[in-house]
């Protein structure tokens, strides 16, 4: 049997597998997100590069670098093995796109943002609708489409290319945290 993966001081809030499934990272309270190795179950790294909570991470899709976001709206890439500031934006929520050139990210100011994955700079305008903040999104595994959470109480799909919205948003009622 596989023992639970201890260290952080705070609630666990985010994990993400990285691509080629040998660690998970692991986003807390505790204002850490860490790295784990799966097999073993041992903490190969802690990252402790946020002020508040960190809500969300997210690997890119051949795990050289890692996002992070946290709840006071800033977002990181990381270099997973040297642990160096790639690029830094806003978001709360944080995905990497399909072919991970690009992140999205959902922000405190309720609109989802594109941005260059190695630089921090932002790539088009704004993705706006939602009435609250993003508090998730996604990136579908062809690249076409971005799906977004909000405390709005409902989920958007978004045109990658475009930006347009491609449905009318689904309403839940309640906040989305987590889209997938």
């Amino acid at each position: 049997a596989y023992e639970p993966l201890k260290g952080h001081s705070g609630d666990v809030l985010c994990v993400a597998f990285s691509p080629d499934d040998r660690f998970i990272a692991s986003g807390s309270s505790d204002r850490s997100f860490r790295l784990w190795n799966v097999q073993t179950g041992e903490n190969v790294k802690t990252f402790e590069n946020h002020p508040v909570d960190v809500w969300s991470v997210a690997f890119s899709p051949v795990g050289q670098m890692i996002a992070s976001a946290s709840l006071d709206g800033t977002a990181r890439v990381l270099d997973v093995l040297s642990g160096n500031t790639i690029a830094e934006f806003e978001g709360k929520s944080v995905s990497f796109s399909a072919d991970g050139e690009r992140i999205i990210s959902g922000c405190m100011d309720n609109t989802v943002r594109i941005w260059n994955a190695h630089t921090g700079e932002a790539i088009g305008s704004p993705l706006e609708g939602h009435r609250g903040r993003v508090c998730s999104v996604a990136c579908s595994p062809d690249g076409r489409f971005i799906a977004s959470g909000s405390d709005d109480g409902t989920m958007r799909i978004w045109d990658a290319q475009t930006g347009a919205p491609v449905r009318e948003p689904i309403e839940y009622g309640d906040a989305v945290y987590s889209v997938a």
